[in-house]
């Protein structure tokens, strides 16, 4: 199989992957919108970075070390598996033993018995963790998709069922608990690789020494991503964090979707050619056109219709996320830019520059912080937007250095992009506007619009990047044609 062919396959089955559960999670996740209130919402947003940093260690950057080593033994995944699931015990213990502390720094006494119970997701996700680097490393984006979808329906429908007989917040815990189970156990039933009795110290150093760096990126990016929803669970209301987790939630199904879809598919395949830069670099320039064409047109049309979604799906009470989500919309167009110029960095095997980079990005981020304690959550964003476009400079000029394609390049390549989007979503605003009809038909009419906006103008222009994915998506449809008819 060729490189594109790999790399189609595998974005073709990582984006049936993201597409399917980002259709059960949206119906799941209004559903319970609907049922739940604000304030449990945000209940689970407060210790969100508390997992989210357990996860971090879980890991521990061995992901991306096994997925980047062209040659993998045994030895190697199953030295990675007993040090995570060593680590995942500890970080349970701990959560266990410090509830009590986190729960009297919120002033919520439940968030004890809840934060206990989430840490159980610690050892279930470090029991699968080696099963999905295989597949990953494999390109097996089928099977990985087969069982998302799986545990991602079944969790759902818990939740849901949960919600409806009563349970509140933890029909919430539930679903999270019950997807990750299903998910692992699905792996080992499938992926049938089973570790040997073997540990490595000459592989754990080996591997260490590239994903300790990408472990300490992590943390801080992870804390990073996450320490606005300890403040603003610390120093407003949990009903205000509930607004900015939904509207966060309704800002990261396309834009961390997309950047999951992208990253974890051309990680893989753009390692496999790490020492051909030419070839690196058209590969780069390709996928970076194509990659923000779609981020623009999906962001920006998300800001535009932002009313009529949020009344829609959600319903009027949660009409405070709607000026939220505008504001998040343009923060988080830029995350898959930042992100596929930070895999550059791993591609090259740079996790010591990707480390300080980081350091470099979030020490800048502590003005908006303190700004948001003060000043209150919408200026926070302001100043988020703002680390948003430094941290892409730092990102993209370290890359470019290493492949000799400059932000000024990636500048010319992309501004087409926004352009289009940025009067799509202009006139999809004010059509929304000056249409009088309820918020169901007015949304209707305005994702009909730039649909067909983005389409005609590109089609007029010959916008290169929408043709490239057009040419893509009619040569994949060429391709089902042939199986099914040599199948008839």
């Amino acid at each position: 199989m060729s490189l594109r062919q790999k790399t189609l396959y595998g974005l073709t089955w990582s984006f049936i992957d993201q597409i399917a559960n980002l259709g059960i999670t949206f119906i799941v996740g209004i559903t319970l919108a609907r049922i739940l209130s604000p304030r449990e919402f945000g209940l689970i947003g407060m210790i969100t970075i508390f997992i989210a940093v357990s996860y971090t260690f879980v890991n521990g950057g061995f992901t991306q070390a096994l997925i980047r080593k062209k040659n993998c033994t045994d030895t190697d995944y199953s030295t990675v598996f007993y040090f995570n699931l060593l680590i995942s015990i500890v970080f349970f213990i701990l959560l266990y033993i410090f509830s009590p502390a986190i729960s009297s720094f919120f002033k919520e006494p439940e968030l004890m018995l809840i934060l206990q119970v989430l840490g159980s997701l610690l050892m279930i996700d470090a029991l699968g963790l080696i099963q999905r680097t295989i597949l990953i490393k494999n390109i097996n984006f089928k099977l990985q998709a087969k069982i998302s979808l799986i545990s991602s329906l079944c969790s759902g429908v818990i939740a849901i069922v949960m919600a409806y007989k009563g349970f509140g917040i933890w029909s919430l815990v539930a679903q999270r608990i019950s997807r990750q189970l299903i998910k692992t156990l699905l792996l080992w039933t499938w992926n049938r690789w089973i570790p040997a009795l073997q540990f490595s110290k000459e592989s754990f150093k080996e591997l260490f020494g590239f994903g300790s760096k990408l472990l300490v990126s992590g943390l801080i990016d992870t804390i990073y991503q996450q320490i606005y929803l300890l403040v603003i669970g610390k120093f407003f209301s949990a009903q205000e964090l509930g607004y900015y987790t939904r509207a966060d939630q309704f800002k990261n199904l396309p834009s961390q979707n997309l950047n999951g879809i992208i990253n974890q598919v051309t990680y893989p395949v753009l390692s496999s050619i790490q020492d051909d830069i030419p070839r690196l670099r058209n590969s780069y320039k390709k996928l970076i056109r194509s990659t923000m064409f779609i981020t623009f047109v999906l962001m920006l049309g998300m800001a535009a219709i932002a009313e009529p979604m949020i009344i829609t799906l959600i319903g009027e009470k949660w009409r405070s996320s709607i000026l939220l989500l505008q504001m998040l919309s343009c923060v988080g167009m830029f995350y898959p830019l930042q992100a596929l110029n930070l895999n550059m960095l791993k591609v090259q095997g740079r996790s010591d520059l990707f480390l300080k980079l980081e350091i470099i990005k979030k020490l800048l981020a502590i003005p908006t912080i303190i700004v948001g304690i003060f000043w209150g959550i919408k200026i926070m964003i302001v100043g988020m937007f703002v680390n948003t476009l430094i941290a892409y400079y730092l990102n993209s000029y370290w890359s470019g250095r290493m492949i000799g394609y400059s932000i000024l390049e990636q500048l010319r390549d992309i501004i087409p992009s926004f352009l289009l989007a940025m009067a799509m979503a202009i006139t999809v605003y004010y059509i929304g506007t000056f249409v009088r009809l309820r918020p169901i038909w007015t949304l209707i009419i305005q994702i009909l619009t730039g649909a067909t906006f983005t389409i005609i103008i590109s089609e007029i222009i010959k916008m290169r990047d929408y043709l490239f994915l057009k040419e893509i998506a009619l040569e994949k449809l060429s391709t089902y044609r042939i199986k099914k008819n040599e199948k008839i």
